[in-house]
């Protein structure tokens, strides 16, 4: 669940029939805790960048330089879209939406590889009729242009890096950027080779490579945005570690029905029963929380704590 400011707590109630159930959130961090700023800068960047590429690439008569601002405009999007879903994340639970909105970020990631990929076939089919039918391009203006590419997108994406290893939305946001920024240079050699050799196929040739670099990080974003709106454990966690870890706690017998799933891209949830004939302690709860988030980055986990196996109905493994 995400969270404005750290909280660490605990709290447990007792059920009729015998078995005990504890939830707790272990204490987290996000670095930054927002990223408003980097999408502010992000959008208005690439906003003006993408009408200079159309302006530019037009009066250069230049593909590669039309088919990168449409692909810039795509990422605009991108970032319009991951900045709400961020919001979003940051409002509070309600009584319909208990865990609040925080899937608006796995839907955003969903939706910009889906423009990435819708993308790649407007290059292609472009590229192709470029290939077949060749153009003169202006080389100098394609350079100078492309130049600014990477300076606007590189600076775009350094404002991303430091949340791109733990939260899909902000990873899909550098990935985006940072591929922008190698695109632009792609660009830059292209446009001087046409400059000295006057070959003009390699205008459409290098807008073919620039689909190849958008499919593949589009390829990939699409891939785990499905896998986490699908409840797919996040692809940083070991389903059979957590297993053992829980298996392994003092007193524990058995770990059944254990759940792992994605609240939102950058927080993930537990669910578990533990057979713990002893029964449990609000400092076992307390600790098996915490190295739940330090060991795992589980930071919302949820545990029922039973006294045998043979009374519960989810204890078999074909039972969801």
């Amino acid at each position: 669940m995400a969270h404005v400011h750290d909280i660490e707590h605990d709290h447990d109630h007792s059920h009729a029939h015998g078995h005990s159930h504890a939830h707790g959130h272990a204490g987290h961090d996000h670095a930054p805790k927002s990223f408003g700023f980097a999408f502010a800068v992000g959008v208005t960047l690439n906003s003006s960048f993408v009408v200079a590429e159309l302006v530019f690439g037009y009066l250069a008569n230049s593909l590669a330089l039309v088919s990168d601002a449409l692909h810039n405009f795509a990422d605009v999007i991108a970032l319009l879209l991951a900045w709400g879903a961020a919001w979003l994340s940051r409002r509070l639970p309600t009584e319909q939406h208990t865990y609040g909105y925080r899937r608006a970020s796995i839907l955003a990631a969903l939706a910009n590889a889906g423009l990435l990929l819708l993308g790649v076939g407007a290059i292609v089919v472009e590229a192709v009729d470029r290939i077949r039918f060749p153009a003169a391009v202006a080389g100098t203006t394609v350079i100078w242009v492309a130049a600014l590419g990477i300076l606007v997108n590189g600076a775009t994406a350094l404002l991303f890096m430091r949340g791109s290893e733990h939260d899909l939305n902000i990873r899909g946001a550098y990935l985006h950027m940072a591929a922008d920024a190698a695109v632009s240079f792609g660009v830059v050699v292209a446009a001087l080779l046409i400059t000295l050799t006057g070959w003009f196929w390699v205008d459409p040739v290098t807008s073919l490579i620039v689909a190849a670099l958008v499919l593949m990080s589009g390829w990939g974003l699409a891939r785990d945005s499905v896998n986490l709106a699908l409840d797919a454990v996040p692809a940083h966690i070991d389903f059979a570690d957590v297993r053992d870890y829980l298996a392994g706690l003092d007193g524990v017998s058995d770990v059944h029905d254990l759940h792992i799933w994605a609240m939102s891209t950058s927080e993930t949830a537990l669910t578990a029963h533990l057979v713990r004939p002893g029964g449990f302690d609000d400092a076992f709860l307390h600790d098996v929380c915490e190295e739940l988030s330090h060991r795992f980055r589980i930071h919302h986990a949820t545990l029922q704590v039973e006294a045998s196996r043979e009374t519960c109905r989810l204890a078999p493994a074909d039972v969801v």
